[in-house]
């Protein structure tokens, strides 16, 4: 489906979509709502990623969102993952 057929079955803008799709802006609770709505869709099938097994997959993806952070982000996002991996140890 095209952005401007997928803003028009919703009712916004294609520029609208373009800015959800760019994370230049939230979709609001009444925008997830019409989604959902048109499509069939749980709020949380919508929302909530499905989570891959493949791990090269995830990798790829991590790095890719890596490439846009400003050094502050990423050194949380590195004191992050150490507190995961600590978590994830001690289960």
């Amino acid at each position: 489906m095209t952005q401007a057929k997928f803003a028009e079955t919703i009712g916004l803008s294609v520029e609208a979509i373009r800015n959800i799709e760019h994370q230049k802006y939230t979709p609001s609770a009444n925008t997830i709502d019409m989604i959902c709505n048109k499509f069939n869709l749980s709020p949380v099938d919508l929302l909530i990623p499905t989570v891959s097994d493949d791990k090269s997959s995830i990798i790829n993806a991590i790095n890719s969102k890596l490439k846009d952070c400003e050094p502050t982000e990423l050194n949380s996002i590195n004191i992050m993952i150490d507190v995961i991996r600590k978590t994830y140890r001690h289960q």
